[in-house]
C-alpha cells in the first residue's frame, strides 16, 4: 500500500502549451507545471495547424517537471483539449500529419455543407468540417489516417490503445449514414463513449515514455472549454464563466436552449442544462501581442496590468478593439481589425494598456448583450487562468460588464475540470455535480461599482459603434481576407 497521497491527474492540453497538475479528490492542487509548443498559422490562407507530435513531447515534459516538484499516487487521468481540432492519427495514436486547429478557417465551405446534410450547427459539426476540407484538398493525407480524432481523443488513444468519439450528455452527433452522404469515410470516425467513460489503462509503452505507472486508469475526456466550466464551480442557471486564454470567450449555463445573435447554444456538460455564449478572437492575445513585439518584452503583464491600473477608467479618452485575428463571437467578421482610438500627445503606456484591458471586458460585455436580452440572467461571472491573478483586472472586469465576479480558490480551471471528470469516472465522486461542489469553492466576489456604470456604459457605446463606423474605410486597403473559423 503506497503512503503517497492519492491523486487524480489532470492535463488541459492547451492551443500554445500543455498545463498537468496533480490533484486531490478534494480539489488540493499538489502540484501543476506547464510545457509550450509552436502553432503554424498563415492569417492569409486561414492555414492554423500543429504537429501533434509536439502535444506528446510537451506532456512529456512537463509531466518531468510535475514530478520534480509534487508526488502522489495517481488513481486516474483526464484531458481536456483545444477543438474542434482535427487530429489525423495512425491505429497507435500516432500523428499521420498536421492537426488542423480550430483557429483553421479553410473549412468554411464545407461547414456550411455539412450543416445542410446533417441538420447540426456550427460547433456541433466538431472535427467533420475539416475532414471533409482534407479529404478533398489532400487525398493521400487521408489515406495516411486511420482515424480523425480530436485533440483530447488524440492523447487519450495514445494513453491507452482506444481510440472513442467522446460526447457530453444531450450532445448531438450525426450517424454513420449521414457521415457518408456528406462525403465523409465513416470508418475513420471511431465509435462515440460518454465522457467519463473509463477507456482503458495506460500502456505499458505511454507510461514507459511519460514515466507513469502502466495499468493506470485513463478516462474519456472533453473539450478544454466545458472542463474550465467545471473547475470554475459552474452548476446552476445563470452561473457564467470569462474563459480567459488567448482567444477569449464568455459563457453561461440557462435551462432551456437559447437563441441570441452572434452567440451558439449546445448542450452544457450537465445534465439539463444548457450553454450559451461565444469565443472571441484575440483578446487575451492582445496585451501579450502590447508587452512583446510591441513594448519588446520590456515589462511583463503583471507590472503592465499594474501600472494600468494607476490610470482613469475608460483610459483618458483611448479605445481599443482587439480584433488583432479578425473577430468572432459576436461580429462574425474576418475582416475586423484592431483600432486604438483616439490618442493624444498626454496618453503613455499606463492609458494604452488601460484600454487594451478595458477591451477584454468589453468584448465580453458585446457578447453577452444579446444573451441577456434573449432572457439569461448572469447571476455571477467567474474568471480563470492568468489575469484573474490581478484582482484590479478583475474589479475592472465587474464594472465593465455589471455582472458580480467570482474568483475560483484554484484558477487553473481547465486542469481541475479534467481532474474532476477523472474522480467521476474512477469513482472517487458519483456525478459530475457532487464532485465539482467537493472539488472546487470561490474564494473571493467582486461587486460592480456602480459609480462607475455611467463611465462604462459611454465607453461600451463608443466601442460597440467603433467597428462600423472604421470597417468601410480600412477595407479600402485591405485584400480579401479568409474567413476566420468557429473553434473554442
Amino acid at each position: 500500500m503506497s503512503n503517497l497521497p492519492r491523486v487524480l491527474l489532470g492535463i488541459d492540453l492547451g492551443t500554445t502549451r500543455v498545463k498537468v497538475g496533480l490533484i486531490t479528490p478534494a480539489g488540493e492542487p499538489l502540484g501543476i507545471a506547464r510545457a509550450s509548443y509552436p502553432l503554424d498559422a498563415d492569417p492569409a490562407s486561414g492555414r492554423a495547424e500543429q504537429d501533434a507530435g509536439d502535444w506528446w513531447r510537451g506532456l512529456a515534459s512537463a509531466l518531468r517537471a510535475l514530478r520534480a516538484g509534487a508526488g502522489g499516487e495517481i488513481i486516474g487521468i483526464a484531458i481536456a483539449g483545444h477543438g474542434p481540432t482535427l487530429t489525423p492519427v495512425d491505429h497507435h495514436g500516432r500523428p499521420t500529419g498536421p492537426a488542423i486547429t480550430w483557429r483553421d478557417s479553410r473549412a468554411r465551405e464545407e461547414a456550411a455543407e455539412l450543416e445542410r446534410a446533417t441538420g447540426l450547427l456550427g460547433w456541433s459539426l466538431g472535427i467533420l468540417p475539416a475532414a471533409l476540407w482534407l479529404t478533398r484538398h489532400d487525398p493521400e493525407a487521408v489515406k495516411r489516417a486511420t482515424w480523425f480524432l480530436n485533440s483530447w481523443e488524440a492523447l487519450a488513444l495514445r494513453l491507452t490503445g482506444r481510440a472513442s468519439t467522446t460526447l457530453v450528455p444531450g450532445q448531438p452527433f450525426p450517424g454513420s449514414q449521414a457521415i457518408g452522404m456528406a462525403g465523409l469515410d465513416p470508418g475513420r470516425i471511431p465509435p462515440t463513449c460518454p465522457t467519463g467513460t473509463v477507456l482503458g489503462g495506460l500502456t505499458t509503452l505511454a507510461a514507459g515514455e511519460l514515466g507513469l505507472v502502466a495499468g493506470t486508469p485513463v478516462v474519456a475526456g472533453l473539450v478544454d472549454a466545458f472542463a474550465s466550466f467545471h473547475g470554475a464551480r459552474m452548476v446552476e442557471p445563470g452561473d457564467a464563466i470569462d474563459v480567459g486564454g488567448a482567444a477569449g470567450g464568455f459563457g453561461v449555463y440557462w435551462d432551456r436552449r437559447v437563441e441570441a445573435a452572434g452567440s451558439y447554444s449546445s448542450p452544457a456538460p450537465l445534465d439539463g442544462l444548457w450553454s450559451v455564449g461565444g469565443a472571441m478572437a484575440a483578446t487575451g492575445s492582445a496585451l501579450d501581442w502590447f508587452a512583446g513585439p510591441v513594448l519588446g518584452g520590456d515589462r511583463s503583464i503583471d507590472a503592465l496590468v499594474a501600472e494600468a491600473s494607476t490610470a482613469s477608467p475608460g483610459a483618458d479618452g483611448l479605445v481599443f478593439l482587439p480584433y488583432l485575428a479578425g473577430e468572432r463571437s459576436p461580429l462574425w467578421d474576418p475582416a475586423a481589425r484592431g483600432v486604438l482610438a483616439g490618442l493624444t500627445l498626454a496618453h503613455g503606456r499606463a492609458e494604452i494598456t488601460r484600454a487594451i484591458v478595458e477591451a477584454a471586458a468589453l468584448a465580453i460585455r458585446h457578447v453577452a448583450q444579446p444573451i441577456l436580452e434573449a432572457g439569461v440572467a448572469v447571476s455571477a461571472m467567474r474568471v480563470c487562468g492568468g489575469p484573474a491573478h490581478s484582482a484590479a483586472w478583475n474589479q475592472l472586469k465587474a464594472d465593465i460588464t455589471g455582472f458580480p465576479v467570482e474568483v475560483p480558490r484554484v484558477l487553473e480551471t481547465t486542469v481541475v475540470g479534467a481532474a474532476i471528470v477523472a474522480a467521476v469516472g474512477v469513482g472517487v465522486h458519483p456525478d459530475v455535480p457532487a464532485a465539482i461542489r467537493s472539488m472546487t469553492a470561490i474564494a473571493s466576489r467582486l461587486e460592480p461599482n456602480p459609480a462607475l456604470r455611467e463611465t462604462y456604459d459611454r465607453l461600451y457605446e463608443t466601442y460597440v459603434a467603433l467597428h462600423p463606423a472604421v470597417a468601410p474605410v480600412l477595407a479600402r486597403n485591405l485584400a480579401t481576407p479568409q474567413p476566420i473559423g468557429a473553434g473554442t
